[in-house]
């Protein structure tokens, strides 16, 4: 007969199982390795490694001890796991620059800001707690936390650490849970002491009131936290938001020196970051950076800008944007509180939860004394009894089988008594020793009575917390290192535009549409080589980094970058191999982006003075600017003078001269009435040919043919009009007009 071996065995479905097991690891990585506790604000690890620290007597007054005793020590005991893990965690409670008061005190190679985690094996180091970590552990033996067996069963080890200040708060902490993580960064001690003290003495403090003392994050590196108060707060409000911190310079002859950097940045891969960009050519400004960092310096990094007259400001900003000498920190109060739940709280959550666990703390530290008190009175009651009547405990000790039991009977004493006075030494039974019982008798019951007073009084026991609290300031506290600044401008990096040097240079416009630019503002155009067939059309005198601008004559503007034109050694390149005019038109003019408004007009005679676009036309097709009538074509445009006089020929032989400011400013459409042509039936010529904008103390030449006149600006008040007048007629010999230029 067949025997069904499963008939005992427990059944359970596979996802309730699955569920269970992924449930309590959940819970176990929760509360026992990610999230840290309120009440001492470590890990489990971390409490361990102090609290074997001090079991082993590595505390701040004795000496160093090798790394791998501690962590044998902790692992073998309390903390079953990897020793590496366990080490690294050692190590980074022993950084100054991870943690803003270090737990641990090493000797030898702790990690650098560089590598943090270069640090040496734990054979070749030595620790000891630091005077800090006493604040944690002080008052462990005075019953003042639980104690639960570790992992085997075979010792004890504290639930947390009777920690006198929030250490969560004051080092902060990181952590990535199962479905959750944290990120609590680190304060000043003084800052959160005192705040604490605030909300002992005003528990209904808004967040708005606590931040008039702790102004902010406080990292052990320094930078400048650049986040506004009000980003601050609504982050310490909701216990969730983003802080950012940028490096800290100065200038030193010329040279930017960073002093402080950002939390958990690396000296080495920002000099990095840097070197990047300029090898890239993206920092033209900067020749040279260096690493001065040294033992008095912990922190010195040199940069070397190309001159004087680099803007510092802007480089930094450009630098700060796109380098980690600015990061931002994501701010996330997710703990385990007093009900070893996980949650998230505001700042004043976190403190009132804190100040509820050191108000148990204390609470059972006084009830433990006053059972020390009791214990100790209750002997000396028995020794006073002694000392009245030693001749008959003598002989009772002497004679009695059963001492102990005889003098209980006797003298109707404890048990405790009756040990108590069987350990005494016989020269304790002098008058002496007997005045002393009985002053401790009194100095003890007056102890134990403000001890109770406190105990029942929510005002002495808030006095005796706050004093215990500016004592722990007073000792401990330090000067904030990050600076908080308000109103910081945002970080911004170089655009194309800004990295271009600003050099002069001269642009040439042949008539057929080539352009070419060249160096400096003394390029003579007329002088060039073009090509056959082809010449002069218009130039201007721009920089680099500006934008020129290209008219059409249908009406449209484009614009390209000043530095992205062919260089004048050759013969330049067309205009259509960068832009898509319409297949009829041509090129007649240019101008520089940003500069003075120009003067625009149509053969047919209408115009108006253009405001220029502030940006750039970023359509190869451009942008129609200028509404032209059938048949009307645009003259080559003219940078206008204000105050100054505009200068109109017609074909015919007439010139009008326009005040400026009689020309109405627009930045598009067809324009009004600049000068009156002839109308059908004219025997003369009908179109306007030539529009400039002169000074008004300026001179005109005008050529036709070979012939060259010059009308200064006494001359040319003759021709003054009104819009739409025709002009008069300019002397015999200059019917037809080839040129309207100003004269030199």
């Amino acid at each position: 007969m067949a025997l069904d071996l499963f008939d005992s065995d427990e059944r359970l479905a596979l996802a309730e199982y699955t569920e269970k097991a992924y449930l309590d690891y959940s819970m176990y990585v929760i509360n026992d390795r990610a999230l840290p506790f309120i009440g001492d604000g470590l890990k489990p690890v971390q409490r361990r490694i102090i609290y074997a620290m001090q079991q082993l007597g590595f505390t701040f007054q004795a000496k160093y001890a090798k790394s791998a005793r501690t962590i044998g020590d902790v692992t073998g005991k309390f903390h079953p796991h990897g020793e590496d893990a366990c080490y690294e965690s050692m190590v980074l409670m022993s950084q100054p620059f991870s943690f803003r008061y270090p737990l641990v005190d090493g000797q030898g190679n702790w990690g650098a800001p560089d590598e943090p985690k270069s640090f040496a094996a734990q054979r070749y180091t030595e620790a000891r707690l630091t005077k800090e970590a006493s604040l944690l552990y002080a008052e462990i033996g005075q019953g003042t936390v639980d104690f639960i067996p570790n992992f085997d069963g075979t010792l004890q080890e504290p639930v947390c650490l009777p920690a006198r200040v929030p250490f969560l708060l004051l080092n902060g902490s990181t952590g990535i849970a199962v479905g959750m993580a944290t990120d609590v960064l680190p304060h000043n001690l003084c800052e959160i002491g005192n705040a604490c003290i605030e909300l002992l003495r005003n528990p209904r403090a808004s967040i708005a009131e606590l931040m008039h003392i702790v102004q902010g994050p406080d990292f052990p590196t320094g930078g400048s936290v650049i986040s506004s108060r009000e980003e601050i707060e609504a982050a310490y409000e909701s216990g969730r938001g983003v802080v950012r911190c940028r490096a800290h310079y100065e200038r030193e002859n010329g040279e930017i020196v960073v002093t402080e950097l950002p939390f958990q940045s690396s000296p080495s891969r920002i000099l990095e970051q840097i070197a990047q960009q300029m090898a890239a050519k993206r920092l033209p400004m900067l020749v040279d950076l260096r690493d001065e960092s040294d033992h008095e310096n912990p922190t010195r990094l040199v940069l070397i800008p190309r001159s004087s007259r680099v803007d510092v400001d802007r480089l930094m900003s450009h630098l700060y944007a796109t380098t980690d000498l600015e990061r931002s920190y994501r701010l996330n109060f997710n703990v385990i509180g007093l009900d070893q739940r996980p949650r998230v709280l505001s700042l004043k959550g976190i403190l009132s939860e804190w100040l509820r666990f050191r108000k148990l703390v204390v609470r059972r530290r006084i009830t433990y004394r006053i059972a020390q008190i009791d214990r100790r009175l209750e002997i000396i009651d028995g020794l006073l009894v002694t000392h009245l009547n030693i001749d008959e405990v003598i002989r009772i000790v002497r004679e009695e089988d059963d001492p102990k039991s005889a003098l209980r009977e006797r003298f109707s004493l404890t048990e405790l008594q009756a040990n108590a006075i069987l350990d005494l030494r016989v020269r304790q039974l002098t008058r002496l020793e007997h005045e002393s019982l009985r002053s401790e008798k009194l100095k003890l019951t007056d102890e134990r009575q403000d001890l109770d007073s406190t105990l029942n009084s929510t005002r002495r026991m808030n006095t005796l917390i706050r004093k215990e609290i500016e004592a722990v300031i007073d000792e401990f506290g330090d000067e904030r290192r990050t600076v908080i600044e308000q109103g910081s401008n945002e970080s911004i990096a170089f655009s194309e535009m800004d990295l271009i040097s600003n050099e002069p240079i001269t642009v040439v416009l042949s008539r057929k549409g080539w352009v070419r630019s060249g160096k400096g503002h003394e390029v003579d155009p007329h002088a060039l080589s073009y090509r056959e067939g082809d010449e002069f059309l218009a130039s201007v005198r721009a920089r680099t980094n500006d934008q020129c601008l290209f008219f059409d004559s249908t009406g449209r503007i484009y614009s390209l970058p000043a530095h992205s034109l062919p260089s004048a050694r050759g013969q330049g390149e067309p205009l259509t191999s960068s832009l898509s005019p319409p297949p009829d038109s041509r090129f007649v003019g240019l101008t520089v982006g940003g500069a003075k408004d120009v003067l625009v007009a149509n053969s047919q005679g209408k115009g108006f003075i253009l405001g220029l676009p502030s940006d750039a036309v970023k359509v190869k097709s451009g942008k129609s600017v200028v509404v032209l009538p059938q048949d009307a074509e645009l003259l080559p445009p003219s940078a206008i003078q204000h105050e100054g006089r505009v200068i109109l020929v017609t074909d015919g032989g007439r010139m009008l001269v326009l005040e400026s400011e009689s020309i109405p400013t627009r930045t598009r459409g067809m324009g009004v009435g600049l000068i009156g042509l002839g109308g059908k039936g004219s025997t003369e010529a009908d179109q306007l040919t030539h529009a400039l904008s002169i000074g008004a103390e300026d001179s005109v030449r005008i050529t036709s043919g070979k012939r060259t006149m010059t009308l200064t600006a006494q001359r040319l008040v003759d021709y003054v009009g009104r819009r739409s007048n025709r002009g008069r007629k300019l002397p015999r010999g200059f019917t037809k007009v080839d040129k309207v230029e100003l004269a030199d």
